[in-house]
């Protein structure tokens, strides 16, 4: 193996959180996956989690029985070998170190719905609070269905898999949608919510009572219930009702959630794949973040062709042709030839533009592959190449 992109190698060795975002199709999953190995390899203990609902994750590390919401760790090899190309999933704990990896690899799937349940036991005053919060109907239809509520429970993940002692480094693979940065935002957006006039109008009737609300908000209420149901004006009120005490909890979180996402060690990875709409998509994800204020770590292009000679294509074609006008063999050959590395600078270009944009960042490439990766031993290939790549801009 040649020595590895001074990069990636960082990343693998001392960023505490990385995360991965770009388009779909691009092979982000398995990016994050093969950073995760890769960081597992070099003596870290590492845990991968999904706020992609598909299995990509589980499907890429060999997982039949998928992932939950609790981190599952992964049998890891020192090196993974051809012969070894399976991962097979353990309890949530671990006892004896059984892999022969230096690290550990663990993997976990968000599970929104699961997650807010958690945070609602933590920052519920007693046991019964929690218990009225989670049995209320309101809260049991929000909790899956809310805007912007799978956004803030994957940065909520994220804070509480950042937090645990069992790893030194959280990866992230982001969903592919315009909107996987979206958690980026979350934090504010709950604090403002906690701020805004319209939460203190729907707290005030549980701490003061109806009989003492304004007319107006009386009438509003009523007029709610005749198109909804009195009932579920009754389950909205017992929701606030119960929820009242929480908001310093739920603020405090929210910003601490902020400051790890804007943490230093914490590092943005942008994929694609040398393609215009993933290029534009990919461009798209770096503005996300520089209007954030973040900046892109590093850009991992994917399923590129990879360039057979060094020269020119156009060079090439000259050549090919001079040895067609002279009848010596191997013009064919060159032709081919020409060919091929009129691919590779295509692909060169389409990706420059972003290139340009997110600037002197380490670029690694990862080459075609024959197979779809679906276990260890093709995570370890494109961790080969993602770790080995020559920078492309650096």
């Amino acid at each position: 193996m040649t020595a590895p992109t001074p990069g990636f190698s960082e990343l693998a060795r001392t960023a505490r959180v990385v995360i991965c975002s770009g388009p779909g199709g691009v092979g982000k999953t398995t990016t994050a996956a093969a950073i995760g190995v890769e960081a597992a390899l070099e003596g870290r203990r590492v845990v991968v989690v999904t706020i992609d609902p598909a299995k990509r994750l589980a499907d890429a590390l060999g997982l039949a029985g998928g992932l939950t919401n609790e981190p599952a760790r992964i049998d890891l090899p020192a090196r993974v070998g051809p012969a070894a190309r399976t991962g097979r999933s353990r309890s949530t704990r671990p006892k004896a170190a059984t892999a022969t990896a230096p690290g550990e690899l663990w993997a976990v799937m968000l599970d929104t719905r699961a997650t807010f349940d958690g945070i609602v036991r933590r920052y519920s005053g007693t046991p019964d609070q929690a218990e009225a919060i989670l049995a209320n109907p309101f809260y049991r239809n929000i909790s899956g269905a809310l805007s912007g509520t799978q956004e803030y429970m994957a940065a909520e993940k994220l804070y509480e898999l950042h937090h645990d002692d069992r790893f030194d480094l959280v990866v992230v693979d982001t969903p592919p949608t315009r909107n996987a940065l979206d958690f980026l935002d979350a934090p504010g957006r709950l604090t403002r919510f906690l701020d805004h006039r319209l939460y203190k109008a729907l707290m005030l009737p549980t701490r003061v009572g109806l009989r003492v609300v304004n007319v107006a908000a009386q009438v509003f209420l009523k007029s709610i219930a005749k198109v909804v149901g009195g009932d579920v004006i009754a389950d909205v009120m017992a929701f606030f009702q119960a929820f009242d005490g929480m908001e310093a909890g739920f603020r405090s979180r929210a910003e601490a959630v902020t400051g790890l996402l804007q943490a230093p060690t914490t590092r943005y990875v942008v994929v694609t794949s040398p393609r215009r709409e993933a290029v534009a998509e990919a461009r798209y994800f770096a503005g996300r973040l520089r209007d954030h204020h973040l900046q892109v770590a590093a850009v991992v292009v994917n399923r590129m062709h990879p360039r057979f000679d060094q020269r020119p294509a156009a060079e090439l074609r000259a050549e090919a042709d001079a040895a067609r006008a002279s009848g010596s063999a191997g013009a064919e050959g060159l032709a081919n030839l020409a060919e091929l590395v009129t691919v590779a600078e295509g692909e060169s270009a389409m990706v420059e533009p972003l290139l340009a944009e997110t600037g002197a960042v380490p670029v690694a490439t990862v080459p075609l592959l024959v197979n779809d990766v679906h276990d260890l031993g093709g995570l370890a290939e494109i961790a080969r190449h993602l770790f080995a790549s020559p920078a492309v801009r650096g």
